[in-house]
């Protein structure tokens, strides 16, 4: 049984912030992949300031290619329509593969307002990823209520499996203080990315003339 970190995401750009927390789940997991999705058209996101979806999928592929357990997928980008993740993680399933869903605690708290939030609960086991600044209180009414309405029982903090049925995993990765949105201001105003996402993903932001001015749609 192969077990695949599930990381979907507008990645408009990705950077070190994604690349760290994606690393950390996976040794803490023992997962044997961290699969990154590329959202072709995310739901939640808006169209503004969107890079092309085959631009996005470029820069994880540049910036993952060197990782020995990162993988990029075009599972999204191949499916016409919306990037909903109930139907991604139907595509991905396979008797041989143990899905895992990365989730930022805000995500999480957002579950309920997502595609069949409860078939996401069955297809894959969910991971709470709190983010840093964003206190994430399991015990609270809100998240108590996605818990319950997903058909789960409670979190656990179990880093490697066996899990305990029917839980949410909450696992705390170092979170640094890098944002898409403010990496595409940087290119706007001519700024530096250094230290910020991979070299090669600034060299690919640069010769594509991406993020120098807003998208509309």
């Amino acid at each position: 049984m192969r077990r695949t970190g599930v990381f979907g995401g507008s990645f408009n750009p990705i950077h070190y912030g994604h690349l760290l927390l994606a690393d950390e789940v996976q040794e803490r997991l023992a997962l044997d992949r961290v699969l990154f999705v590329p959202a072709a058209v995310p739901p939640h996101k808006p169209g503004r300031d969107l890079a092309p979806a085959a631009d996005r999928y470029r820069m994880v592929e540049l910036a993952v290619g060197r990782h020995p357990g990162f993988v990029v997928s075009d599972v999204e980008l191949a499916r016409r329509g919306v990037s909903y993740t109930v139907d991604t993680l139907a595509a991905l399933s396979a008797p041989n593969e143990e899905l895992v869903l990365l989730l930022g605690s805000e995500m999480f708290l957002d579950l309920l307002s997502w595609r069949e939030p409860r078939t996401i609960a069955r297809l894959a086991r969910l991971v709470v990823i709190p983010r840093a600044g964003s206190p994430f209180d399991p015990e609270s009414a809100a998240a108590q209520k996605v818990l319950r309405e997903i058909g789960l029982d409670r979190f656990t903090t179990v880093d490697g499996p066996p899990w305990p049925p029917d839980t949410a995993l909450i696992v705390h990765a170092t979170s640094l203080p890098i944002s898409a949105s403010e990496l595409r201001v940087r290119v706007r105003d001519g700024r530096s990315l250094a230290y910020r996402l991979p070299e090669a993903v600034a060299d690919y932001i640069r010769a594509r003339g991406l993020y120098r001015e807003e998208r509309a749609r």
